[in-house]
């Protein structure tokens, strides 16, 4: 009977420690890196922010008769498909486990949009450019100080695209 009380013993220490190791990597599985509330907000606004712009961007490409909005338009979608993708990826490497949805608002603003035709349609169209671009800009501004290199390089390296669109839809707003 001493004999097997032994190796019982250590299959239940060798299981319970398996049981501790478990709960160790679960704790510890979603702080893989170093992403702050910023980074989390970078890539989850502006995912939100990056998919309102191309459905309302690809309205335009349909609704505008203006061939200097729909220039507009379609270097928006080329330009936040590609961004997009790189958050995307972040994202997964961040381990985010965020649905990438339009929030209410932003749906109702591409709702209201397309309900829009000539000139109105362009006109709501560039001040809600306007609009999001003043708001990616205050966003990616301070990611672009943010201790994560993967959120600061891409910030960084977005503002100016993000900073030229702004630029366009204003100039584009106050040409109508």
């Amino acid at each position: 009977m001493k004999k097997l009380i032994y190796p019982v013993l250590g299959l239940a220490m060798a299981l319970s420690l398996q049981s501790c190791i478990d709960n160790w990597k679960a704790k510890y599985y979603n702080e893989k890196t170093l992403v702050d509330d910023v980074g989390v907000s970078l890539i989850k606004n502006g995912l939100e922010g990056g998919m309102t712009e191309i459905a309302a961007s690809q309205l335009a490409v349909k609704n505008s008769t203006n061939p200097q909005v729909v220039s507009f338009a379609q270097m928006i979608i080329t330009d936040h498909t590609k961004a997009d993708s790189t958050l995307k990826w972040m994202e997964y490497d961040k381990l985010m486990t965020e649905k990438d949805t339009v929030s209410g608002e932003h749906q109702e603003m591409i709702d209201s949009l397309a309900k829009k035709t000539g000139v109105a349609f362009d006109k709501a169209y560039l001040e809600m450019m306007v609009k999001d671009h003043e708001e990616a800009v205050d966003l990616f501004t301070e990611a672009s100080d943010d201790k994560n290199q993967t959120i600061k390089t891409f910030a960084a390296d977005n503002l100016p695209m993000l900073q030229m669109h702004l630029d366009k839809a204003k100039e584009l707003a106050g040409a109508k």
